[in-house]
């Protein structure tokens, strides 16, 4: 997948050394996020495995032949998980697994954007994935798209303005941006205030179980979010969401469930636990793009 991302050919084994950027990054950013949910269910007693990885092919030979390739997942990945095997059974149990895997996934990620940004390349490197555009008077914003967060725009317009930052729809060419991108991306899908997912976790133990009501409601704006980017389609030239969050949005329903199940002893949480809580709320609402990946025209 990170050779692909350059451009390269990722059947050709000299080529290798350019997806271990990608490839070493990522999976940093997986390894951390999960072996916080691992160490934290283990400080609580709570049976838990080591994280399973989720390869997914980047792409397949076509069955056609010629050597072309079909693009299927351009991640390479399908994250990383880890199993519980016994109950949690306290607010503060729920709390702390829940929030140790989007910090410790969330630190590297930052530090790899920080690390991406400061050792960005000049156009020569653009230029070197795209010959073409060294002859054009401005790079083309078309194609694949990585849309932008708060967080992930707020950091790159502390650059000096003297430093060349590429288009979103070329991000993807720069293994550290990349990375950081889906760091941010992976750990936004995971703070999402809905059932057993990590948000869901952290806000259950923050309010109990007024947790429907709050999942509820933003199940619905992931739906609007996914109907608004069929709004083109009706002549309306808007899109602030995609129909990606359809999708999650029916996963989230129908497989993940809305609703957190109940946890036996439901003790308040210290005072450092609840700030810490919000603190990781407000982070999701920094880190989370309404549309992430887009075909600009």
């Amino acid at each position: 997948a990170g050779v692909l991302w350059v451009n390269k050919n990722p059947l050709e084994l000299a080529n290798f050394h350019f997806g271990l950027p990608y490839a070493v990054g990522l999976l940093t950013i997986l390894t951390a996020h999960e072996f916080g949910h691992y160490f934290a269910a283990r400080a609580h007693g709570v049976d838990t495995t080591l994280p399973f990885y989720i390869p997914f092919p980047p792409f397949i030979l076509s069955p056609f032949g010629g050597g072309e390739l079909i693009q299927l997942n351009p991640f390479g990945t399908m994250g990383a998980v880890i199993r519980i095997r016994s109950p949690l059974t306290s607010t503060k149990a729920l709390f702390d697994i829940g929030i140790a895997g989007p910090i410790a996934g969330f630190i590297p990620t930052v530090a790899i954007l920080i690390a991406g940004l400061i050792t960005l390349p000049g156009k020569e490197y653009l230029y070197s994935v795209h010959p073409e555009y060294r002859f054009l008077s401005t790079i083309p914003k078309e194609g694949l798209t990585f849309g932008n967060s708060i967080l992930f725009w707020g950091i790159r317009k502390l650059l000096p303005t003297t430093v060349f930052f590429p288009p979103m729809n070329e991000i993807y060419h720069y293994p550290f941006l990349c990375v950081a991108w889906f760091g941010m991306f992976v750990t936004a899908l995971n703070m999402i205030p809905v059932g057993q997912l990590d948000g869901g976790h952290i806000l259950y133990a923050l309010i109990g179980k007024r947790q429907w009501m709050v999942a509820n409601v933003f199940w619905g704006i992931l739906v609007v979010l996914g109907i608004s980017s069929l709004l083109p389609f009706i002549g309306i030239k808007t899109q602030i969401g995609t129909t990606g969050w359809i999708v999650w949005a029916a996963i989230l329903y129908f497989v993940i469930k809305l609703h957190h199940p109940q946890v036996s002893d439901e003790s308040p949480l210290t005072r450092n636990r609840i700030m810490l809580g919000w603190a990781s709320f407000l982070i999701f609402v920094l880190i989370f793009p309404p549309v992430p990946i887009f075909d600009a025209l």
